[in-house]
C-alpha cells in the first residue's frame, strides 16, 4: 500500500512539473509573439539607425514573467523565428542579414537583457510571484536590462556602420527616453497587480 501511495505522489510530481512546463512553454511563445508585434509598431529614425518600437516592453515582460530561464527562452524563440524568414524583426525584416545588420546587436542584447531581469527579479534561474518583489528591485532589474541592451548593442551598430563608439552612443541617446517611458508603463501593470496572477 505504501509502495503504491509512492508511486501515485510520484506520478502526481511528474504531472505538476509537466504541466509547469507546459505553461512556461505557452508563455513564452505568447512573449514571442508579443515581441513580433510590437516590433511593427515603428517610427522609423533617420539614416542606419535602427526604427523606434516597443518591442523592449515584451522583453521587460518577459523577464518580469517568466524569469531569466523561460524569459531568455521567448527572446531565443522570437530570434530564431525572424532568423527562420518570418517577418516578425522591426518594420516587417526578416532573415539572417537582419541579425548581421546595424540593428543585430540590439535584437541579441534583447535576450540577455530578459535573462538579466528575471535573475535580478527572481533571484536566480527560477521563478516566484511579483508581488513579493519591490518596485525597486524591478526598477533596478530592468534598467540592468536596458543598460545590456545599449552596451551589446550600440558598439555592434558602431562596428557594421564603420562609426565611432562615442558617435553611435550619442545617435542612441534619443532612444532612452523611450525605454524608460516603456519600464514606467510596464511596473505600473505590475504594481496594479495586472501581471500578479501569471506569477503565482
Amino acid at each position: 500500500m505504501a509502495d503504491s501511495e509512492s508511486q501515485a505522489e510520484g506520478y502526481g510530481d511528474v504531472d505538476l512539473v509537466a504541466g509547469e512546463t507546459v505553461k512556461m512553454v505557452a508563455g513564452s511563445a505568447l512573449f514571442a509573439a508579443l515581441a513580433a508585434a510590437l516590433a511593427q509598431v515603428a517610427v522609423p529614425m533617420p539614416g542606419p539607425l535602427p526604427p523606434v518600437t516597443l518591442q523592449t516592453t515584451a522583453v521587460f515582460l518577459a523577464g518580469l514573467v517568466l524569469g531569466a530561464r523561460w524569459g531568455g527562452f521567448a527572446m531565443l524563440l522570437y530570434i530564431a523565428t525572424g532568423v527562420a524568414g518570418a517577418p516578425v524583426f522591426a518594420e516587417g525584416s526578416a532573415g539572417l542579414g537582419t541579425l548581421v545588420g546595424a540593428s543585430g546587436g540590439f535584437i541579441v542584447g534583447f535576450l540577455l537583457a530578459a535573462v538579466a531581469i528575471g535573475a535580478v527579479v527572481h533571484r536566480g534561474l527560477g521563478t516566484r510571484s511579483l508581488a513579493a518583489v519591490s518596485v525597486p528591485t524591478q526598477v533596478v532589474a530592468i534598467c540592468l536590462g536596458i543598460a545590456i541592451i545599449y552596451v551589446v548593442g550600440t558598439p555592434y551598430m558602431a562596428f557594421v556602420l564603420d562609426w565611432s563608439l562615442g558617435k553611435a552612443f550619442t545617435f542612441m541617446l534619443p532612444f532612452l527616453p523611450g525605454d524608460l517611458a516603456e519600464m514606467a508603463a510596464v511596473i505600473g501593470l505590475v504594481y496594479a497587480g495586472e501581471l500578479t496572477e501569471l506569477t503565482g
